[in-house]
């Protein structure tokens, strides 16, 4: 395929030769003569300068200061994944209908062309949307219902009385609807408080691999539409989260916390429970949030404060270290001139002099 009719499909701007055939594609450090690579951002901008790629999808801004042939584009990232989906494999296909092995309840609505793979159990009164796929040693439990398009990842857990929307990808070894984190100590006692609630998931969320969701202690624990949670990632009962809001890998957000619409939350973050994110936030990977986070703002550090106070407060303490040493010299020379003093005096000086 040519450069030229690349750029066709994806709507871009040819800078440079528009007749170069394209034979693969790859990643811009590891691209070879005839593979088309892209540049997401300014940040890797000087890769440009070193790849062996005949072609690179870029943004507007990017022009043409090098030799390689330019695609410009809108979103570099996304036009690439549309290449990716012309030339890569041909994705996995499950044929509709239900294994011999699949274990299905009773008064279970299944839709049109459903694939039910090996070994999935589906309990009574729960109901699967049009051509969502259940794959192999899936466990959906009593009155959950599950949208249409759906694609449901081998051993995934998914308790009762779940609500999941249309569009939904659940990746291996996910669990929905677990019990929350609740128990009353008594005289050192633990008792269980039980979880009555529920999880609700919106319409074109992904979820990674061994990511948790507790179900509600009352009410329900809430995923909005189009969010995305990459895999290890806990989120415990009563937990709400606003549309489009990306999860990095290994957060942990505790019960009753509210996140807003549009957040990003960066690997390893921690959030305790019964405080508010609002739309827009961003927090920084491996922050502690302890407190509310104001829309619009970008926290980062332990505890999670504004990401530029947090900086020079990082900068003080790599500092330390200096700042101990020209304090300790500064105090020597304090005690020679002191010593000094008090032999043209004859007089001994205080500490407090």
């Amino acid at each position: 395929m040519r450069v030229k009719e690349i750029a066709e499909i994806v709507g871009g701007k040819v800078i440079g030769d528009e007749n170069i055939v394209i034979t693969g594609i790859s990643g811009i450090k590891e691209a070879e003569p005839g593979d088309i690579t892209f540049v997401a951002t300014n940040k890797y901008k000087n890769l440009l300068k070193t790849t062996k790629a005949s072609a690179v999808l870029v943004s507007p801004e990017i022009n043409n200061t090098v030799s390689t042939t330019l695609i410009q584009v809108e979103n570099p990232s996304l036009s690439f994944a549309k290449i990716m989906e012309l030339v890569g494999d041909e994705p996995v296909k499950f044929k509709a209908g239900i294994h011999p092995t699949a274990i299905i309840g009773e008064n279970v609505k299944l839709g049109k062309d459903v694939s039910i793979q090996p070994f999935a159990v589906i309990e009574d009164n729960a109901e699967i949307g049009d051509n969502t796929v259940i794959g192999a040693s899936v466990y959906i439990g009593h009155y959950t219902k599950i949208g249409k398009d759906g694609l449901i990842y081998p051993h995934v857990i998914i308790r009762e009385r779940v609500k999941i929307g249309d569009r939904v990808i659940l990746h291996p070894g996910t669990v929905i609807g677990g019990d929350g984190f609740g128990f009353a100590t008594v005289r050192g006692i633990h008792h269980k408080i039980p979880q009555i609630g529920t999880v609700e998931i919106g319409d074109d969320v992904e979820i990674g691999s061994n990511v948790t969701i507790d179900r509600a202690r009352f009410d329900k624990t809430y995923i909005g539409n189009g969010v995305k949670i990459d895999n290890l990632v806990q989120i415990a009962h009563n937990v709400k989260i606003g549309d489009n809001t990306i999860v990095v890998a290994q957060v942990g957000i505790s019960g009753s916390t509210e996140i807003g619409k549009n957040v990003i939350i960066a690997g390893q973050a921690g959030i305790i429970g019964h405080i508010t994110v609002g739309d827009n936030a961003i927090i920084g990977g491996k922050a502690g949030v302890t407190k509310d986070v104001p829309p619009n703002t970008h926290v980062t550090g332990f505890p999670a404060r504004d990401k530029w106070e947090d900086m020079r407060f990082q900068v003080f303490v790599r500092k330390q270290p200096e700042l101990n040493e020209r304090i300790k010299k500064i105090e020597e020379k304090i005690e020679n001139l002191k010593k000094i003093l008090e032999h043209l005096y004859g007089e001994e000086i205080s500490k407090n002099d």
